[in-house]
């Protein structure tokens, strides 16, 4: 039985890693030089306006586009001039920032799309077993601890370690820390009490709209997050980055140094397990089903849809039996490409409608236990009366396709185009306004070589017709730079 690997591929452009469960590509990361994810970075923002109808500020941290600054993110520190009992209920924006107010905010979100970063102002620190929240004095852990003795164990260790260490702040105990010994949580607290000093010092000195302190990059981060998850291997195609991630990880996972390994392989690193392919594959509409259905995502504005079809599969007993199996093979791809191609916000999964109440139980039971490896937050909804399966996966990155691609220069991401029999008749409309608002001796027409083959061909006759109507000469003209839906009628 394989287990986890991470696969590392580095050129001074870009870091991609891939995470292989058992030989097939779950996860891809990517960072690239000329543009670096942002979640978690800090920075010295600048207020640059107050909107009380969206009960929000945007700030200038620097960027292209203002970040924007919801009231409920805006932590008690920031409102120090309202009485502390005033500060726990929801105070309007205008009163708890002002425009030109220097503040100190943490990136939540990426710009994505059209929008501009997310901001909050609980700014939390990272470290391997714990996160520091230097807003407030409080102890929380991780759901993903259940055990009830060990959260005991943990609260009361961290207890000790605050008045120990006398800090001031408080701590989020990671999923990883579970059965971390003392010892590792104390160098994690000191390491994040000396790390927010530097931060603070930066600060004070930065200018308004600059960093002040930047998430590892991409290689070293995900080792970090992926303490607790059982690897087997780390392969790393360049030399300089595995003496750089076996220094990280000597010093905060020790228990990975022995994994990490050079890959010299005269293939390239993504060949193996078809990583390559795989990304290939999650860029498209259609995933096939070994049963021979398939899944059709859509990416749209508002949400996510995903489409399953039994398409050739044809089951042996009967059409309920093919259905519900088709639907639990397309609960695992699903979960699966909701990881690989990083899909967040609102998704809703079209599944084939069941009759019997035990399969949709099921199909629902099995996507949500699919889901559970996911370390992105998901909710499921149940079965909607109209079959369809509402749920939400947080999301902070761009998803893979926007990562990747750019909408289509020809459609502009519509994902068609007029059919050039459209475009011929909206040529002779534009065509008899013209010949009877000027006076030409010639008309000219350039369009692309689809709709003038079109023209010649199909249409001689409508053109013959149209040139005798208007009574001067038509020319035609392929420009093999105009798309299908372009064309030009000139005057001669």
């Amino acid at each position: 039985m394989m287990g986890t690997e991470i696969l590392m591929n580095v050129t001074p452009q870009e870091t991609r890693v891939a995470l292989v469960e058992n030989g097939v590509l779950m996860e891809l990361n990517m960072e690239r030089a000329r543009r670096r994810g942002l979640v978690g970075n800090i920075y010295k923002g600048r207020v640059s306006r107050v909107l009380p109808g969206m009960d929000a500020a945007f700030v200038d941290i620097g960027l292209e586009r203002a970040a924007f600054l919801h009231a409920s993110d805006v932590a008690p520190v920031e409102r120090e001039e309202l009485p502390r009992e005033e500060t726990e209920r929801n105070e309007p924006i205008q009163r708890l920032l002002r425009e030109g107010q220097d503040i100190l905010v943490q990136v939540i979100k990426d710009p994505l799309g059209s929008k501009g970063a997310r901001l909050t102002t609980y700014i939390t620190v990272p470290s391997r077993y714990l996160v520091l929240m230097p807003g407030n004095t409080t102890i929380g852990i991780s759901t993903r601890i259940e055990a009830d003795t060990e959260r005991a164990r943990l609260k009361t260790t961290l207890e000790a370690l605050q008045a120990e260490v006398q800090t001031s702040y408080g701590f989020i105990v990671r999923t990883a820390a579970e059965a971390a010994p003392v010892e590792a949580l104390k160098n994690d607290v000191i390491f994040l009490e000396k790390l927010w000093q530097t931060i603070q010092q930066s600060a004070r000195a930065a200018k308004a709209g600059s960093e002040v302190y930047a998430d590892l990059p991409l290689t070293l981060r995900i080792l970090r997050d992926m303490v607790g998850v059982d690897l087997e291997k780390i392969r790393i195609d360049s030399r300089e980055t595995v003496q750089r991630v076996s220094e990280f990880a000597r010093e905060y996972v020790p228990e990975l140094v022995d994994r990490i390994e050079h890959y010299p392989g005269e293939r390239p690193i993504f060949d193996l397990y078809n990583v390559e392919e795989e990304i290939q594959k999650a860029l498209e509409r259609k995933v096939e089903l070994k049963s021979g259905g398939y899944l059709i995502f859509d990416q749209t504005e508002a949400m996510t849809t995903i489409d399953i079809n039994t398409g050739a599969f044809v089951g042996h007993r009967n059409l309920e039996e093919t259905i519900f199996k088709t639907n639990l093979e397309a609960a695992q791809a699903i979960a699966r490409q909701l990881r690989l191609r990083n899909l967040g916000g609102i998704i809703i999964v079209d599944f084939i409608d069941m009759t019997q109440d035990e399969h949709k139980r099921q199909v629902l039971r099995s996507l949500e236990k699919a889901m559970e490896k996911d370390y992105a937050k998901s909710q499921i909804c149940d079965v909607s009366p109209l079959g369809l399966v509402e749920m939400t996966r947080k999301r902070t990155r761009e998803s893979l396709e926007h990562q990747l691609c750019e909408p289509c220069p020809t459609c502009s991401g519509r994902g068609y185009v007029k059919s050039a029999e459209t475009v011929c008749y909206e040529m002779f409309r534009e065509i008899l306004r013209e010949a009877r608002q000027f006076d030409a001796r010639e008309l000219l027409v350039l369009a692309s070589q689809a709709v003038v083959d079109l023209l010649l061909d199909e249409e001689s006759a409508s053109v013959a017709q149209l040139q005798e109507f208007i009574g001067i000469p038509i020319r035609f003209q392929v420009e093999s730079l105009y798309t299908q839906e372009q064309f030009d009628v000139v005057l001669l």
